[in-house]
């Protein structure tokens, strides 16, 4: 039992990491979302990610299988409600940033888990936090990942108690 529930928690993330990677391809690629979503269940895009090696090159390295249901939940969720869920991040960005000034990879990110936040009850807060913040030390190597971090914590108290 325990191996299917860590199975499926993997698969999640795996989900959540794709869906971030189709929210960025959509909104600078110009593709229609559902090309895009078909490209990623279908494994024809977001198959392999770059990894760090120990002798300081990269390599790619296979990503695990997502549970594409909740991938497409997450895309269609973002991608119906992206003007909505931009004007409620702007809310909460401090004074003097703005979504719009943050990296493409960083605003799908935030998009992605507000409207995970926002639209999900069945997974706990902390969890959906850890991961997004998890993501976001994959991504980025400076202030980011604490940004996240402070971030979702302030949206999820606001809109999940």
């Amino acid at each position: 039992m325990a191996k299917f529930v860590s199975e499926k928690i993997r698969m999640k993330s795996s989900a959540r990491l794709a869906a971030v990677q189709a929210t960025y391809m959509i909104a600078y690629s110009q593709l229609p979302v559902d090309e895009v979503i078909k490209d990623f269940v279908n494994g024809e895009v977001g198959r392999y990610v770059i990894a760090d090696k120990a002798d300081g090159g990269e390599e790619a390295v296979a990503v695990e299988p997502m549970d594409a249901k909740y991938f497409e939940k997450l895309v269609r969720g973002v991608h119906a409600d992206k003007e909505q869920l931009e004007k409620s991040l702007n809310l909460f960005l401090t004074s003097g940033r703005s979504l719009e000034r943050c990296d493409g990879t960083l605003q799908a990110l935030l998009l992605c888990a507000m409207y995970e936040i926002a639209n999900t009850n069945d997974v706990d807060t902390k969890v959906i936090i850890q991961e997004y913040v998890d993501m976001a030390y994959a991504f980025f190597s400076k202030n980011e990942p604490k940004m996240v971090n402070a971030l979702l914590d302030q949206i999820a108290k606001q809109i999940r108690e």
